[in-house]
């Protein structure tokens, strides 16, 4: 399993990570996935006594994360670093006139990625971000803008040896047994069943789960 007795896990990422959580509590985890994944994980091993940590800050984009990549990674020295980022940098193009290109994004992300192999030790897990199809301009439009980018943080993946959440390929396979809507109302944002869909696959990504 890759997560081990008294290690400390970060997760990362946009509004999909933070999901509620209070920025003044230092332990809080929202209410989303990372709230989801700690729990089931410690109901089931509670003797490995490991600690969970999220650092998810809503609307961020990857080069958020290179801002503070230092604050809010390398300082807290996680053993497992869970990143989820790219929505956002493919939103701004739609609702801001921000766009952020492939390589821009590629970029960062492997800034952030180089950093934490040169200056941790650590395991790591990339989710790739995902999409689904509520509105035309999200189907035509959007996906056209995202899809490179999910095809950066594959490469990355690859070259880095991360472990590797398919998150827009799980969530397309359940809106087969359900409406989109049913898992993200908005196509971006999960509902509380998206969310246990990331948090399931996490934990199976990690061996924890069968």
């Amino acid at each position: 399993m890759l997560v081990k007795k008294n290690y400390l896990v970060l997760f990362q990422g946009d509004s999909i990570t933070d999901w509620g959580r209070n920025y003044e509590d230092y332990n809080d985890l929202g209410q989303g996935y990372p709230m989801m994944t700690a729990a089931w994980f410690n109901a089931l091993y509670p003797e490995l006594n490991v600690t969970f940590l999220n650092r998810g800050i809503s609307g961020n984009r990857s080069i958020d994360l290179v801002s503070r990549w230092q604050k809010d990674c390398l300082d807290l020295k996680p053993a497992v670093l869970s990143i989820l980022i790219g929505i956002n940098d493919t939103w701004r193009k739609f609702d801001q006139n921000e766009p952020t290109t492939a390589e821009d994004f590629e970029q960062n992300y492997r800034y952030l990625l180089t950093e934490a192999r040169g200056k941790l030790d650590c395991s790591i897990i990339l989710g790739e971000p995902f999409l689904l199809p509520v509105t035309a301009e999200q189907k035509k439009e959007w996906r056209a803008d995202l899809n490179p980018k999910i095809e950066a943080v594959r490469k990355l993946a690859r070259e880095f040896n991360t472990a590797y959440l398919p998150l827009d390929g799980l969530f397309a396979a359940a809106a087969t047994r359900q409406p989109c809507t049913f898992w993200a109302a908005d196509g971006v944002h999960p509902t509380p069943a998206g969310q246990a869909l990331i948090s399931r696959h996490w934990l199976q990504a990690v061996k924890a789960l069968i």
